[in-house]
């Protein structure tokens, strides 16, 4: 027999020897056991139920044994004489020796070939044994590094979760921050307008009021300190602006990060929970071949912990900026109020000023109109003296001028004469110092009228400042924003 169809690479496996050639070669052998052994069917041996019918193909029904008789066959090719089937002409093919021996040569054959085959099937036994165990061993660690690998990507998968909830809650507070500090912003505004028009305002303060003050002083002081906090607060939403754009783009790669993992962990939870039994378990011829990998363990972890130090970093930063804006809203707000209860100050000092000097030029008004009466009729009194020594002057130039008249000799420079001549330049002089008064007093009385005018111009022109600053400037500036709203809370 021989296998068809397979080579034997086992090292036990050895080719069947060649046996011991020393039978002749008789065409008519299997017919002679035919004839000697009637009972045994050589080709129904051939075909036995236990010869498997693929490996094996049968031996040839007349071996050569041309090597075992080479002389005897050459001697009876030669000097056989035809076969008579009788006993005494029989011609005798082999010894007894021969049969012995060749039947201890198909023994030990077989007892090889059993040997080999025995041999084999332990082998081949242990062998598979083996390898079983080994590709299931091999099978096990493999899922051993899947469950593995699910373990590190569920941990880093926690740690960017975890980072990735501290970054939203960052960008949430740094947004709410952001936002106040715009409605501080914008409430801002309204102060500055309001100290403008003041400033608008008190230029239509008149005449002498229109001065350089301290309110002004302030006033413009305010502008100042608004415009300023204004700068800070658009450099510090600048920043926020920027630093919310770089905690944006550094969750994005969190949750791109995250989605990742997530879809890697459940291939690879897929892949830990495949058995031989599972569902969807097939060929995949060359897979083994194709290598797709872009990283290495190493890589692979320093390009998560990267993203977590770079959120990190953000975050920190975030927090470092979000503490800034609200130490700027508090302080510009304080910065503001204090500047804003400056100018009220200045403006509450200016009003009590201007009131007081108000007052004054009131007093002075009552005083100017009083003695402007006092005045006007002093000079109706004056004008009456004037009038009424005008009556003695005419009685006296009267009387001289009649004794002018008298005759001769009683033209005479009497005491009545000197007397009258004395009341004349009298009453003259009288006369001409009452004028005087008179003019003099008329001249007051311009001077007084003048003084009215000017100080009720003057009283015009401070209670156009009262107006201005109590009225106008005070009114508007009782709605400038409380500190909630200046830090951007209302």
């Amino acid at each position: 027999m021989e296998r068809l169809g397979s080579t034997l690479t086992a090292t036990y496996a050895h080719p069947r020897p060649t046996p011991t050639n020393f039978l002749p070669t008789i065409s008519t052998m299997a017919s002679s056991y035919r004839d000697r052994f009637p009972h045994y069917n050589l080709t129904h041996s051939m075909s036995l139920p236990w010869r498997p019918s693929t490996y094996y193909r049968v031996a040839s029904d007349s071996p050569t044994l041309a090597p075992y008789c080479t002389r005897s066959q050459r001697v009876a090719e030669s000097t056989m004489l035809p076969f008579i089937s009788n006993r005494t002409t029989l011609f005798t093919r082999y010894t007894p020796d021969d049969w012995y021996r060749s039947n201890l040569t198909n023994y030990q054959e077989s007892n090889t070939s059993r040997h080999n085959s025995e041999r084999l099937r332990v082998d081949t036994s242990r062998l598979i044994q083996d390898k079983y165990q080994q590709t299931r061993k091999t099978q096990e660690d493999s899922t051993q590094n899947l469950g593995e690998r699910v373990n590190d990507i569920g941990f880093w998968k926690s740690e960017i979760t975890h980072e990735l909830d501290e970054m939203i809650g960052e960008t949430n507070a740094l947004t709410d921050v952001k936002k106040r500090l715009e409605r501080a912003l914008m409430e801002t505004e309204a102060p500055l307008q309001v100290a403008r028009e003041c400033l608008f305002h008190r230029e239509k303060r008149m005449g002498i009021d229109l001065v350089h003050d301290e309110v002004e002083t302030q006033l413009l002081m305010e502008v100042d300190v608004i415009l300023c906090c204004q700068e800070r607060m658009k450099l510090h939403l600048d920043k926020a602006v920027a630093q919310l754009a770089s905690d944006r783009a550094a969750q994005h790669e969190l949750e791109k990060d995250l989605n990742d993992k997530q879809a890697a962990q459940r291939i690879d939870d897929k892949c830990h929970h495949l058995r031989n039994t599972s569902d969807g378990v097939s060929y995949f011829r060359g897979v083994e071949r194709v290598d797709a990998t872009i990283s290495v363990p190493e890589t692979w972890a320093k390009f998560t912990d990267d993203n977590i130090l770079r959120s990190q970093s953000e975050r920190t930063a975030s927090a470092k900026l979000r503490d800034d804006i609200e130490n700027l809203l508090v302080v510009t707000a304080n910065e503001m109020w204090n500047q804003f209860n400056r100018v009220n100050l200045a403006f509450t000092n200016r009003i009590a000023e201007t009131a007081d000097a108000k007052n004054k030029i009131q007093i002075h008004l009552a005083k100017t109109l009083q003695e402007i009466f006092q005045t006007e009729m002093t000079i109706e009194s004056i004008k009456k003296a004037i009038k009424d020594k005008s009556a003695f002057l005419k009685v006296a130039q009267t009387r001289l001028d009649e004794r002018t008249r008298r005759p001769n000799i009683e033209l005479c420079r009497d005491m009545a004469q000197l007397r009258l001549v004395n009341e004349v330049y009298e009453v003259d002089d009288t006369i001409q110092t009452l004028q005087q008064r008179l003019r003099e007093a008329e001249d007051t009385l311009q001077s007084l009228v003048h003084t009215k005018a000017t100080l009720e111009h003057d009283l015009a022109v401070k209670a156009n400042s009262l107006y201005i600053d109590q009225e106008k400037c005070m009114s508007m500036r009782r709605s400038f924003p409380n500190t909630l709203r200046l830090v951007g809370f209302c």
